[in-house]
């Protein structure tokens, strides 16, 4: 589904950010990026949605990253961003889940079919006329979830999904993220969310990988996680004595 060959990325100054990163994630895997502040998460997300240049081999369902490709390959990514008040801009859900597929060339029933259908698969049929201004951070949240899932992506690319949400909001988008059967990225400091969601985990640090595999098996590595600035998820620090 996604592959990243050699990839590296660097300011006009010459701060090189990506350094010579090379993965794949296959379709329908649940992926978490892991690492300190400025490790390369979220600028390798920018990199795959085609907002910053890069050196190297990006692809996405085998198209290649490049301006003749981008639009397509724009279509089969959806991304939601970290703060939802930058992400919900309509007045209501109702019309922001209908703006992108109206925007696609959908026809306004066609539109209105898909905001159905996702409020109903999230259990969030209740938001559908309410202002967004109106509604609690979690229920934003996972508006601006929905409202990406109308677009129908291959792959949900979601950058600290979890940030300052209650205990009660922070699990709906966790069952939310969970229910999802489709290719997801998460970008998050939140390693017990990370834990709950995630089959397999990228860490990053300084703009390289410095592993890449199975989340309990990195999660549990307490001196990999200490070396790169992190610690272990709180679920996994009553076990320290059996890791």
């Amino acid at each position: 589904m996604i592959k990243f060959e050699n990839v590296c990325f660097s300011y006009e100054n010459g701060t090189q950010i990506l350094k010579d990163l090379s993965f794949e994630i296959s379709e329908g895997e649940t992926v978490g990026l892991i690492g300190c502040n400025g490790a390369g998460k979220s600028t390798l997300m920018k990199v795959l949605l085609g907002l910053l240049p890069h050196e190297g081999i990006v692809k996405v369902s085998d198209l290649e990253l490049n301006k003749n490709n981008l639009e397509e390959i724009r279509r089969k990514l959806g991304f939601v961003l970290q703060d939802s008040d930058n992400q919900m801009f309509m007045p209501t859900v109702y019309e922001d889940m209908m703006f992108g597929p109206l925007n696609y060339g959908h026809t306004k029933e066609e539109a209105e079919a898909r905001v159905d259908e996702v409020l109903e698969q999230l259990n969030l049929t209740y938001l559908k006329h309410k202002y967004n201004h109106k509604i609690s951070g979690g229920e934003k949240r996972m508006a601006a979830i929905a409202t990406i899932l109308t677009m129908r992506p291959k792959v949900i690319l979601m950058d600290e999904p979890s940030t300052a949400l209650d205990p009660e909001n922070r699990r709906r988008v966790i069952n939310a993220i969970n229910d999802l059967n489709i290719t997801k990225i998460i970008a998050s400091h939140d390693l017990d969310m990370i834990l709950d969601t995630c089959d397999r985990v990228i860490l990053m640090h300084d703009g390289k990988i410095i592993a890449d595999g199975k989340t309990e098996d990195i999660l549990r590595d307490e001196k990999l996680l200490e070396a790169n600035h992190m610690e272990l998820p709180f679920k996994l620090q009553g076990l320290r004595e059996f890791i």
